[in-house]
């Protein structure tokens, strides 16, 4: 059974719940399955084999926070090069990722779906029980599995330090 925590970020003005330990830098990332846009299991880790991975954690795609985060990683991703991939993972579903993607003509991130059993939002400490949704968290983790780099945002509003991000991505090739 999961660790449940109350107090680590509010919702609504609400303590929430956080299912799942939070990870750290040096550890060894958890594999986790999700599904791809066409409801395929995908190895979030082995899929992205021998690569650096920035892994971003978000509520949903369709809220303005989170779309806005996610146009930028795909946008500020393509100058890192092939030895690094994007993953966004939520709870939206496959469908609805795949037509955010078309929509937002985002290519350079793949988006994941952890609707069917919170696997990844367990594993990384993510997972908000209230609402079914992740905190907003991203991760790098290096070629070797190992993690290198590691924000949870302390409001579920507030982005990440993309130029932190990248930096560290870069420094993990």
């Amino acid at each position: 059974m999961a660790t449940e925590r109350v107090g680590v970020i509010e919702l609504g003005g609400k303590p929430a719940t956080v299912v799942g330990d939070d990870v750290v830098v040096g550890q060894t990332a958890p594999e986790f399955t999700a599904q791809a846009n066409d409801w395929s299991n995908v190895q979030g880790l082995a899929s992205t084999a021998g690569k650096v991975r920035i892994i971003a954690a978000v509520p949903s795609l369709s809220t303005g926070v989170c779309d806005k985060e996610t146009r930028t990683f795909n946008e500020r991703a393509a100058d890192l090069g092939e030895g690094v991939r994007v993953l966004t993972i939520s709870t939206d579903l496959p469908p609805t990722q795949k037509s955010w993607c078309a929509g937002a003509g985002v290519s350079r991130v793949q988006t994941l779906s952890d609707h069917m059993d919170m696997d990844f939002g367990i594993k990384y400490g993510t997972y908000l029980k209230e609402r079914r949704w992740h905190r907003r968290a991203v991760f790098v983790v290096d070629k070797n599995d190992k993690i290198t780099y590691v924000a949870y945002m302390p409001v579920i509003s507030v982005e990440p330090n993309y130029d932190e991000v990248l930096a560290a991505a870069k420094a993990a090739l």
